[in-house]
């Protein structure tokens, strides 16, 4: 059996999840990596277009009213940010991770808190520069430098499949971060914060980029998330109800 086919496997003994999200949002990243891994779970739609995800009900889930939650069995609180959800599902279910000990474990974690804490959150910013300025006039006091930084944060990754032979971040060991990845290069694509790079530009990146599109449980995902087409080579925008503010 291909590894491809082993991903698709149900593990029946998982605890069971409940993923709240909206289509084409940051819980894409969850879902894709839950079924990767074959486990249980439900996903309940929180709708943007009324902003769901700041009413009083969903701020108990994550106070700070963003997606995605991840309700856990066996958990004594819901778990929010995607990093750290990522990084729970593939510790507990021993996959799309290096192992505690393994001598790429401190690699793993220097890429994935990277994608979490800076590629994602610049990409954030990007989305709704306005969020962050009380002066609109000013918004291209951080357009320019918020670009450049994307783009040198995927010029970075670029370097780094390089010097591991790819065609993964790891190399030839699928992770969470591949799939992380892809979602940023979704969004950076889509949204046009792309900066000064394109797929074009890092062929190692676009290479795993065609690699993913093929998993079944990226596929999957993808028709669960509403996205059409090539997800991350050629993407286009989700355009529901709910989708946006």
């Amino acid at each position: 059996m291909s590894e491809i086919e082993e991903m698709s496997v149900p593990d029946e003994t998982a605890p069971h999840y409940r993923l709240h999200g909206s289509p084409d949002s940051a819980n894409f990243v969850v879902r894709m990596i839950l079924e990767e891994l074959g486990v249980p779970y439900d996903y309940v739609p929180v709708d943007r277009l009324v902003l769901e995800q700041k009413s009083e009900a969903y701020r108990k889930l994550n106070p700070q009213g963003l997606i995605p939650v991840l309700e856990i069995e066996g958990q004594d609180a819901p778990m929010f940010e995607t990093g750290a959800i990522l990084l729970f599902l593939s510790d507990t279910h021993g996959r799309l991770a290096p192992d505690t000990f393994s001598s790429e474990r401190g690699r793993f974690l220097k890429w994935l808190f990277f994608l979490s804490n800076t590629l994602h959150s610049d990409l954030r910013i990007s989305f709704k520069p306005h969020r962050y300025l009380k002066d609109r006039n000013q918004l291209d006091v951080i357009a320019e430098p918020l670009m450049a930084r994307i783009s040198t944060s995927f010029q970075q990754i670029e370097k780094e499949i390089a010097a591991t032979g790819g065609p993964y971040v790891l190399g030839d060991r699928l992770s969470c971060l591949d799939h992380y990845l892809a979602a940023c290069a979704r969004w950076a694509q889509v949204y046009g914060c792309c900066g000064d790079w394109s797929l074009k530009a890092t062929p190692g990146m676009r290479n795993m980029l065609e690699e993913l599109e093929l998993r079944p449980a990226v596929r999957h995902a993808c028709k669960q998330e509403l996205i059409e087409g090539s997800p991350f080579v050629t993407p286009k925008a989700v355009t529901l109800p709910g989708t946006t503010t």
